[in-house]
């Protein structure tokens, strides 16, 4: 079974209400504040947002990457839905930015992106692979080890499981929940090398209670 058509529909309808929430929540200075303090940043990547979603990952990766002087060689981006890709696109006019290049394609089918999309050295993914039916989450996780190059890095921000996020995130969105120990046994099924738990820097340290951070290697 696989309800990506329903997440497509969700979105469709909750698009701008999903934005309003995550900035509400401050989630998008917490991605960017991430990677500013990351060792990964560095120039000259091709990096892939995996679910990009109205882009609050894409723009926070590439904040954070400008403002490091390091320019990414190619930062392309895919979501499923396109009321959500329409939202990214007018930011991306708005802050006249044109070096994002932007797809529709589903994890699942990572055939239907553009034939280069791919070896990258870095993927990013947040808030979507909970969308993605829990006996196919390690098929995801694998398909997009595939684009990496090798020694390349996934960094991975998804909902933890705690009572806060199965009433706030799990009931309200509609979305799985894992636990550490869920998602270590994930990656290593999907084949990643090494993987390690992460954290928020100190200004964004309140998000850990809503999720993980999981930095894989291929």
């Amino acid at each position: 079974m696989n309800p990506t058509p329903d997440a497509r529909g969700f979105f469709t309808e909750r698009h701008a209400l999903y934005s309003r929430f995550i900035r509400a929540m401050r989630y998008p200075q917490g991605l960017r504040a991430f990677f500013l303090s990351s060792p990964l940043v560095r120039p000259g990547l091709r990096i892939l947002d995996a679910g990009c979603g109205t882009g609050a990952l894409t723009l926070a990766v590439r904040d954070a990457f400008v403002r490091r002087g390091c320019v990414p060689s190619a930062l392309h981006a895919f979501d499923l839905t396109p009321a959500m890709l329409d939202q990214l696109r007018e930011a991306l006019r708005r802050r006249g930015i044109n070096d994002v290049e932007l797809a529709e394609a589903n994890v699942l089918q990572l055939d239907g992106l553009p034939a280069s999309w791919r070896d990258y050295h870095l993927i990013v993914s947040a808030a979507m692979l909970e969308y993605v039916p829990r006996d196919r989450f390690v098929n995801a996780l694998a398909g997009l080890r595939g684009r990496l190059q090798e020694g390349g890095s996934f960094v991975l921000f998804i909902t933890r499981r705690n009572p806060l996020t199965r009433l706030l995130i799990g009931r309200w969105w509609a979305s799985n929940l894992y636990t550490a120990g869920e998602l270590s046994d994930a990656c290593e099924r999907a084949g990643f090398s090494r993987f390690a738990f992460r954290r928020f820097p100190t200004a964004a340290r309140y998000l850990s209670v809503w999720g993980y951070i999981v930095e894989a290697t291929r």
